[in-house]
């Protein structure tokens, strides 16, 4: 915005004021939505209209403004809904008109007037009397093409919110998603709980945590990675069903699917295994989708349709790898062992410090980016699941699975370790990678172990994405699309 613009409002402000014009009133008389208007009017003839002499009060923001001497236009924005609004001189009055012609793009007003349609058919109220509700001191983007600057989009949601219909539907999306998937885990009797973001130890995951300081107590926290260990400790307490919606934090890099702040669901359901989270991840998806998708099973995703409706795949972890790769993880037992089968692959191992953690790059490289259509991977190595119960079939597994679509991680979920001595030698387990090179590798609770000592029933462990979720219902290339404030590297001055 130039100099010479933002001058030549604050001089419009000032003239308004030495007239008697509060430019920010504290009240805003009774007023019509403009959808409502719309809707009650959008049928009936110009001829209906001019008969009928409908007299409405609506509000909103001035999106445009086109001036022809005498006669002035103005495009108001409400709650979604748009209305075009016309001021003649010779109707307002001198005083009136005067006002409406000190009026700027980005204003709020409060219109009074009848209803009428123009030579166009285009629906407009007539006004009578003009109220000015705030004073923008800066434009919107010019021309009202929006904002181009992907950054500035992201910097300035608010004006990225105005001038891009896309972006509101997604945030309208976002919340149907999340009052979808409330309604589904509430209809199954679960309770919605809430637990500790600022923890004196960090758990329920792998990953680096963010730390903060407790002044009052002089002691460093962390936020949460996940809600997990609290969530188990209610099933403890004998909250057989209970789920939160809320975010988590680990400190790790950015990607397209990826965030350091990030929404998640987490639900634990007594005497369940991960056999039912897969029955209860499913039902639950499919029924969002559909309140989502208009009734429909598929979702359209950056040109490809995948399809929720029915059973999803379901592919042994290490099979997946091995078809893929044409390496069998579980023959080679150690990190060395490994390592030299993905060199004569021809792979690259990266930087992995753990055998676990080898698995999982050649998860995430080999594996994930195929599954395009919703597949549950399933049976992880016990390495890569310290929280998980092991497998009953192969001592090596974890009773684990993950849920994938377009390429992307969207669940995770265990059947829960509920036995505190072999927690106690995961934790153990998870202490020696740590010290290998590992800085994911999960820490030590006692007063984790110390509560699973008193006893929890076998329990089934889901956690959902949100954010990538609502990446694949509004059709968005990065995650930072359905975030309404991401996190941004600060403007060089």
């Amino acid at each position: 915005m130039s100099e010479q613009e933002r001058a030549a409002r604050r001089e419009r402000l000032a003239a308004l004021r030495q007239s008697g014009v509060d430019p920010y009133p504290a009240r805003v008389p009774a007023w019509t939505p403009l959808a409502d208007v719309a809707r009650a009017h959008c049928e009936k003839s110009a001829e209906l209209l001019d008969a009928e002499q409908n007299r409405v009060a609506v509000v909103g923001r001035i999106l445009a403004r086109r001036s022809f001497g005498k006669l002035l236009f103005l495009d108001l924005l409400e709650g979604g809904g748009k209305l075009q609004v016309s001021a003649r001189k010779g109707e307002l009055g001198p005083e009136a008109f005067a006002l409406a012609a000190c009026l700027d793009v980005g204003d709020f007003v409060r219109v009074e007037g009848r209803v009428w349609r123009t030579k166009a058919g285009e629906l407009t109220v007539a006004a009578d009397a003009f109220t000015l509700l705030a004073k923008a001191l800066r434009p919107l983007p010019e021309k009202w093409h929006g904002l181009q600057d992907v950054e500035a989009r992201y910097r300035q949601r608010y004006l990225d919110l105005l001038t891009n219909p896309t972006v509101r539907e997604m945030v309208r999306m976002r919340a149907r998603a999340i009052r979808a998937v409330r309604s589904f885990l509430d209809g199954r009797g679960f309770l919605e709980v809430e637990t500790p973001i600022l923890q004196p130890l960090y758990g329920g995951g792998s990953a680096r945590p963010f730390v903060t300081h407790y002044n009052v107590y002089d002691q460093d926290v962390y936020l949460r990675i996940a809600d997990e260990l609290y969530l188990k400790r209610l099933v403890i307490g004998g909250l057989d069903r209970v789920y939160e919606i809320g975010h988590s934090f680990r400190n790790e890099g950015v990607s397209r699917k990826r965030n350091p702040e990030f929404t998640m669901l987490e639900c634990y359901q007594a005497y369940a295994d991960y056999h039912d989270m897969m029955e209860l991840v499913q039902a639950m998806l499919q029924h969002v989708v559909r309140e989502t998708q208009q009734g429909k099973t598929q979702v359209s995703y950056r040109g490809e349709t995948l399809e929720f409706g029915g059973a999803w795949p379901r592919r042994r972890l290490a099979d997946a790898i091995r078809d893929e790769t044409g390496i069998d993880v579980l023959a080679c037992h150690d990190l060395t062992s490994l390592r030299a089968a993905v060199s004569h692959a021809g792979l690259d191992a990266g930087d992995a410090p753990t055998w676990g953690r080898l698995v999982d790059h050649l998860q995430s490289e080999h594996v994930e980016p195929k599954l395009l259509q919703p597949t549950f991977l399933v049976d992880y190595p016990v390495e890569l699941s310290p929280l998980a119960k092991r497998s009953s079939d192969d001592p090596r597994l974890v009773e684990r699975f993950e849920l994938f679509a377009a390429g992307m991680e969207l669940a995770n979920a265990f059947s829960e370790l509920n036995d505190p001595d072999d927690q106690r030698a995961r934790f153990e387990e998870q202490r020696q990678a740590r010290t290998a090179g590992d800085e994911e590798a999960h820490p030590l609770d006692e007063d984790f172990l110390e509560a699973l000592e008193h006893g929890m029933p076998p329990t089934g462990g889901l956690g959902v994405g949100i954010d990538r979720l609502v990446m694949l219902l509004a059709d968005a290339a990065h995650l930072r699309e359905v975030l309404l404030f991401p996190y941004m590297r600060p403007e060089r001055t």
